[in-house]
Parts: C-alpha cells; sequence; structure tokens
C-alpha cells in the first residue's frame, strides 16, 4: 500500500485510467497509450495538488474564516504561507469504492461536521472511460438538518500526449476573470470582461511565455450545452468539457512539475476563490437534497 493508497484501474479499449483511492484524484489518464493528464509515481504524494477532488468548496477561503447561520466558522489553515483554507475538506481523505466495473469506478465519502464546517455531507466522484475519453461525475448530498452553501472542482493537470506544454495553444470558454491577490491568491475586486485584455483566451493562444494562475468566469456552453476548454499541441490536442455548472475555471501554468517542467491545470469549478465570503455562484443544498455535475477529458485532432 503506497501513501496514495489502493490504485483503481479502468479501461475501455485504448482508454486506460487509475485513480488513487486516498484524495479519489485520478493518476494517470493514457489514450491510445499517450498520457492525456500529467502523471506521476503512485508512492508519490500528488503533485501541486494534482487531480484533487475539491468538495465542499474549490480553491480558497480567505483567513479561512466566513459566516453561516449567523455565527463565524474557522476552518483549519491548510495553506498557512498565504493565511488560507484551501481546496476542501476531502484531499487527505480515504474515499470508499462503491462501484467498481472494468469501465467505471464510484467513490464516495463523508465532509463530517468539524471546526469550521457545520453539515454534514456525502460526496461521491464517479469516473468512467468511455466515447474515447474520461467522464467525471461528482454527487453531494445533504445528510445534516439545515440547508448548507458548498461548491465543487476539481484539479486535473491536462496535457496533450507527448507536446510539450510551451508547444500548445490553450482555448477557454471563459467571459471574465477576476483580479487576485499575488500574495494571499483571492479575489480583490468583482469579474471584468476578458474582451480586449491579456487574459483573453476566446481564440486559441500560444501558451509560450504566459504566466498564469488566474480564476476565470463566464464560461459559456457551446451549442451542445456544454463548455469546453483545449489544450492543442502540434500533433493534436486534449479537451475538458464540463457542465455549465462549471461556469469558472481555475488556469495554472507552474514550470516545476515533477518530471515535467512547465504544466497547466485546467481547473473545473462551480464557484470563484473565496466563494464562502462573497456568495457568488454558491450551491446550496437543503436536508436530504442531492446535486450532481459533470466535466471529462477527451482527445481532440
Amino acid at each position: 500500500m503506497t501513501v496514495n493508497g489502493a490504485q483503481f484501474e479502468i479501461t475501455d479499449g485504448p482508454v486506460r485510467a487509475v485513480v488513487n483511492e486516498v484524495g479519489a484524484a485520478p493518476r494517470i489518464l493514457e489514450i491510445g497509450g499517450l498520457p492525456y493528464l500529467e502523471t506521476y509515481p503512485e508512492d508519490h504524494t500528488p503533485p501541486m495538488g494534482c487531480g484533487a477532488v475539491l468538495v465542499p468548496w474549490p480553491n480558497r477561503v480567505l483567513d479561512g474564516r466566513w459566516t453561516y447561520d449567523g455565527g463565524v466558522q474557522q476552518l483549519a489553515l491548510t495553506e498557512p504561507a498565504r493565511g488560507n483554507a484551501s481546496h476542501g475538506l476531502l484531499r487527505h481523505t480515504t474515499w470508499q469504492p462503491e462501484i467498481h466495473y472494468l469501465d467505471r469506478i464510484t467513490l464516495g465519502a463523508d465532509v463530517n461536521v468539524q471546526p469550521g464546517w457545520p453539515v454534514r455531507l456525502r460526496a461521491t466522484v464517479a469516473y468512467r472511460v468511455q466515447d474515447g475519453g474520461l467522464t467525471v461525475t461528482h454527487t453531494v448530498a445533504n445528510r445534516g438538518h439545515q440547508p448548507v452553501p458548498f461548491g465543487v472542482g476539481a484539479h486535473p493537470y491536462p496535457r496533450a500526449g507527448e507536446a510539450e506544454t510551451d508547444e500548445c495553444t490553450l482555448e477557454l470558454a471563459a467571459t471574465t476573470a477576476v483580479d487576485l491577490d499575488p500574495e494571499r491568491k483571492v479575489p480583490v475586486g468583482d469579474p471584468v470582461p476578458v474582451a480586449g485584455t491579456d487574459l483573453d483566451f476566446r481564440v486559441a493562444r500560444l501558451l509560450k511565455g504566459v504566466e498564469l494562475d488566474t480564476a476565470f468566469g463566464g464560461c459559456l456552453p457551446a451549442e451542445d450545452g456544454l463548455v469546453h476548454h483545449v489544450l492543442r499541441g502540434p500533433d493534436g490536442g486534449v479537451e475538458l468539457w464540463a457542465d455549465p455548472v462549471f461556469s469558472w475555471v481555475q488556469v495554472y501554468t507552474p514550470d516545476g512539475f515533477p518530471g515535467r517542467g512547465r504544466a497547466v491545470a485546467i481547473e473545473p469549478m462551480t464557484c470563484p476563490p473565496n466563494a464562502l465570503n462573497s456568495g457568488i455562484d454558491l450551491i446550496t443544498l437543503a436536508p436530504g437534497e442531492t446535486w450532481s455535475g459533470s466535466w471529462g477529458i477527451r482527445a481532440v485532432g
């Protein structure tokens, strides 16, 4: 048993994925033998949040503090250098497999009542390899006795096969972006249109020389009803699609991804950073209610 727990493999024809038991993070996605997610050895912890399932909030909560039902909630500061609570409460949890077939697996975990989180939730994430790619479906159920707001996100690092990141172009469905405090990485203003700015990726742009750690919003669905973000290399690309509820996307371009160098995270989110305080695009679940949303990754020509 490694630090990532059991390794769950699912396959369908040329598509193969491997999911960690700890954190329920997808560690490998290969299509036709080529990598379409950045990966790492199974005996190493996921670098830079790689593949993390972000529940019950994505991104950061300033000072780990928010207000619920008239009282102040204080979360653990899991990003102490910046004084934030980061990326939810389930990244280091051992998830329980509920279903495991050849081409799919569903894992579940509880968000228990704890300092900073007042209502019990049940989260599941279902991975299925199909139609030449990977489909990911999140569900969140309110197991408590009061309504509660929440958000969901994921932290994949897509890659266009063997192409170097700086050889790739990036196209986003986002129409807005929000300025982040450079030190604390939380919003310092309202979302603004990207049109006419250097954050406009509605038309594909080469990533070479581009440095991003940016929250984009206003992600518009295409005619098929889905949001589409595309990373394309010289010999083909990879698309991250999502249900319209994932109207936010964080894009991060680190230089030092282990064994890779330059990489790009394209993180679908239902709400922006610090949403537990701003209230922007939070989802509220009544007692006994369940929410579900999907996104996925597939190869494109």
